[in-house]
């Protein structure tokens, strides 16, 4: 892991992105803006999950002038997405968002930028520079030819000059791809541009199993690069695994302790137990929990006691039984039928010792 890159620190609400805050996850509504109620059930859902910061899709006005009623009673921060039609920024603003998400390639031009940027800065709220491989500006288009890392960071520059000339500097930048070394490289050469916080994303990523492992190949390596500073990870499934999947990809690398980190070895020969079952049991009983505990689940004897010790909690099996780790110390040598249980006694253990120490 190469160390994060220092970046200015932007404020959403009462979160921070960049100047070394923690690395934030953020997923997108999937209802209709226009309707306050079912907007605020998802908004809540996401939250209960960990989300940190929601954007909202605002396609016209009704649905800007309805964020008055939901920025209110929202427990995380709003982002207004706008596209095409700055005015809906404007009400937006007026509505009390946290923060705008615009694409400058398909706003209208610079000076309904400056107006927009002009009205930010005015409410202190920040602006994402949001280009994406999707939406390029035909001038940009016609520069590089093609999409590509290049395009995507001019087009951005661009934009975050506009900004620069107001003297505004409450920036947030994206430059996503669906494409992962697009992606890479364009994030990479980006950060070398700018001080700016980085929301990382590898845009339009598929369905939840493909675009799972997709996001998390090219927003891991990104990160992995020190780069990045808050993620939202897109997928076409509910907006709930979107946050699940972030934290997963936070917790792999060490970013994010938030939740159970589950290790569970993969199933061979070797195992003399129902390896799956019994991990696919864990996981379903540590998803309710949220505390920073490390578990290994293990199937045989070759790695199984080894890993068991380098977690906080952990079960090596055997036929027919199994030993219970804590600590790195064997605590209880049981039959098989009782493991769960007994692990699953000692996870809650932990996490309150742990919610009593914070």
């Amino acid at each position: 892991m190469t160390p994060r890159q220092h970046t200015r620190r932007v404020r959403v609400g009462k979160v921070e992105i960049g100047g070394g805050a923690p690395v934030s996850v953020q997923s997108m509504t999937i209802t209709d803006t226009r309707d306050v109620e079912t907007t605020l059930v998802q908004i809540y859902q996401l939250a209960g999950e960990g989300c940190e910061i929601v954007r909202l899709a605002v396609p016209d006005q009704e649905a800007a002038r309805s964020l008055a009623a939901i920025k209110p009673r929202s427990p995380i921060p709003i982002v207004a997405d706008i596209h095409f039609d700055y005015r809906l920024a404007l009400t937006a603003l007026e509505a009390g968002v946290d923060k705008l998400r615009i694409n400058p390639g398909n706003i209208g031009g610079r000076d309904r930028t400056r107006i927009v940027a002009k009205a930010a800065k005015e409410r202190g709220v920040p602006i994402r520079v949001g280009a994406n491989i999707g939406s390029l500006s035909k001038a940009i288009l016609r520069r590089f030819g093609t999409p590509c890392a290049e395009a995507l960071v001019k087009s951005a520059m661009e934009d975050i000059k506009v900004l620069q000339d107001l003297d505004f500097h409450d920036i947030v930048i994206s430059v996503k791809a669906s494409d992962v070394p697009m992606a890479v490289e364009a994030y990479a050469m980006i950060s070398g541009l700018v001080d700016y916080p980085l929301h990382v994303g590898i845009t339009e990523a598929g369905t939840a199993w493909a675009g799972s492992i997709k996001s998390a190949t090219g927003i891991g390596a990104i990160l992995a690069r020190g780069i990045g500073d808050t993620i939202r990870v897109s997928l076409a499934a509910e907006p709930v695994e979107e946050v699940k999947v972030g934290f997963e990809i936070l917790k792999g690398l060490g970013l994010r302790t938030r939740g159970v980190q589950l290790v569970a070895c993969p199933s061979c020969g070797r195992a003399e137990v129902d390896i799956i079952t019994i991990a696919q049991e864990v996981e379903r009983r540590l998803a309710k929990l949220d505390a920073p505990v490390k578990v290994a689940v293990m199937g045989c004897a070759v790695n199984g006691p080894g890993e068991a010790r380098m977690a906080d909690l952990g079960i090596a099996c055997g036929r027919g039984m199994g030993l219970l780790f804590r600590g790195g110390k064997v605590i209880a040598s049981l039959p098989e039928d009782r493991l769960v249980d007994a692990l699953m006694e000692q996870v809650e253990a932990i996490a309150r010792e742990k919610a009593a120490a914070s």
